[in-house]
């Protein structure tokens, strides 16, 4: 870290296709991102013009920088934060990264016929028993990591939640989806305490990215 940089603003991106978005927004405010331009396998940036540093970290990860303090600022998925949880603000719908939860079944099924326990298969398993609860259903709930679509493919599950876009995996593999959970966006979230100690400093990165959302 540079000297200038110690008492940087600290924003924590989440990798891959969020973080492409965000440095674009980042362009937008006149911000320097020549070094995003071939950062290699580099996790942490200087942008000295603005006193920011903006570190790349995984969903999960962003989170936890940010309710811990060792980063100001953070941009990650809705569907991190619902699954999550946390101590920080959620001050800004950023509008990219748009998809939805979504439960999804085999084309054809009537998941909700019959009286049987249903299985449902989710990477999301917090979101998934919430949404369930809120229904007053009991489902068996089964954790996948990967392609969640074989679970009902292999008879492992009678349907799914997962993150859905355009729904053309879905379709791809029989599936169809049934019902909506949430919408889901990339959010700008705050440490409590930076929001105190830093408020000058945030509402102008606040200022700057709503006058650039498009």
């Amino acid at each position: 870290m540079s000297d200038n940089a110690k008492n940087a603003i600290r924003i924590a991106l989440t990798k891959g296709r969020l973080e492409k978005d965000a440095v674009k927004l980042f362009g937008k405010m006149e911000w320097d991102i020549s070094a995003f331009l071939d950062k290699g396998r580099k996790l942490i940036f200087d942008i000295p013009e603005q006193n920011i540093e903006v570190v790349i970290a995984k969903p999960t990860d962003v989170l936890t920088y940010v309710e811990h303090g060792v980063c100001d600022v953070g941009l990650v998925g809705k569907d991190t934060i619902l699954e999550y949880g946390g101590k920080y603000f959620e001050v800004l719908d950023l509008g990219f990264g748009r998809c939805r939860f979504g439960l999804a079944v085999k084309k054809g099924a009537d998941f909700y016929s019959g009286c049987g326990v249903k299985t449902v298969a989710s990477k999301y398993t917090n979101v998934t028993r919430e949404f369930f609860e809120s229904k007053d259903m009991d489902v068996d709930i089964v954790k996948i990591e990967g392609s969640v679509e074989l679970a009902p493919l292999l008879g492992l599950a009678d349907g799914i939640v997962d993150l859905i876009e355009t729904g053309s995996t879905l379709r791809e593999n029989g599936l169809e989806e049934i019902e909506k959970l949430a919408d889901i966006s990339a959010r700008l979230i705050i440490n409590t305490v930076s929001m105190k100690m830093k408020k000058a400093e945030i509402d102008k990165i606040i200022s700057g990215i709503e006058r650039n959302l498009t």
